[in-house]
């Protein structure tokens, strides 16, 4: 996909970040949509369906975190790449973040071209996804005991119910399921994922495993202490 394909919503409140980060991302040949508060970004989102939105926490009228959560529960923007920009680096901000579905978190201050450098290995996953968790057939879908891995849909398929995650969530576990039994370490995790040019919290990845639990069954995901997760279709 080109740049100039691609569509991002920057949200803060501060007028001196949207015209800057707004200046280096449009000198990239982005397509850039601005807005200074939730309410306004969930509007343009609507509107425009961009593939990444980067979303500062502190705002008026709607903060990001609400924002997030709203954004996640609108069908069309379920797979959105979202990314929270913002001063508040403190891990309880990060894990409420996660919580609303965010993918990633990057923190102020930052250099212009690190920045960049940054949103440009979140968008390369736009591309790479598909290549990354695909087995040695084309086929779209991936069947693991009871469970329909359906890639081009972005769901999963359990015992005839469709479950829509969030694009990290998703990717994550078809991580997991590519092969069922096998312990992931959490640094392979996170370079599969989230890519290893990417920074993320620490709890980044428990947060994450604990949607999945809730969303598809506690029993299906184990923890191995001190080293990572995996996937199990059945354990006696």
């Amino acid at each position: 996909m080109k740049n100039s394909d691609i569509k991002i919503l920057l949200v803060d409140d501060e007028p001196d970040i949207l015209e800057i980060v707004g200046y280096n991302l449009k000198n990239e040949g982005y397509k850039i949509f601005t807005a200074k508060n939730g309410i306004e970004a969930i509007k343009i989102a609507k509107k425009e369906i961009p593939h990444l939105i980067i979303l500062d926490i502190m705002m008026p009228e709607m903060d990001g975190i609400e924002a997030c959560e709203k954004i996640r529960a609108t069908k069309d923007l379920e797979n959105v790449l979202i990314t929270f920009f913002t001063a508040r680096g403190e891990d309880y901000s990060q894990v409420a973040g996660f919580d609303v579905g965010a993918d990633d978190y990057i923190t102020k201050p930052i250099k212009p071209k690190l920045l960049v450098s940054k949103i440009k290995a979140l968008l390369r996953r736009i591309n790479d996804v598909e290549d990354t968790f695909t087995n040695s057939s084309s086929s779209e879908q991936l069947k693991v005991g009871d469970i329909i891995i359906d890639r081009e849909e972005y769901v999963i398929i359990k015992d005839g119910e469709k479950l829509s995650l969030p694009r990290k969530e998703f990717e994550l576990f078809s991580l997991l399921a590519s092969k069922p039994g096998k312990v992931f370490k959490r640094e392979d995790i996170l370079d599969s994922v989230w890519g290893n040019e990417v920074v993320v919290g620490g709890r980044t990845i428990d947060v994450h495993i604990r949607k999945l639990r809730e969303k598809i069954g506690d029993e299906n995901f184990k923890t191995v202490k001190g080293v990572g997760y995996k996937f199990v279709i059945d354990e006696d």
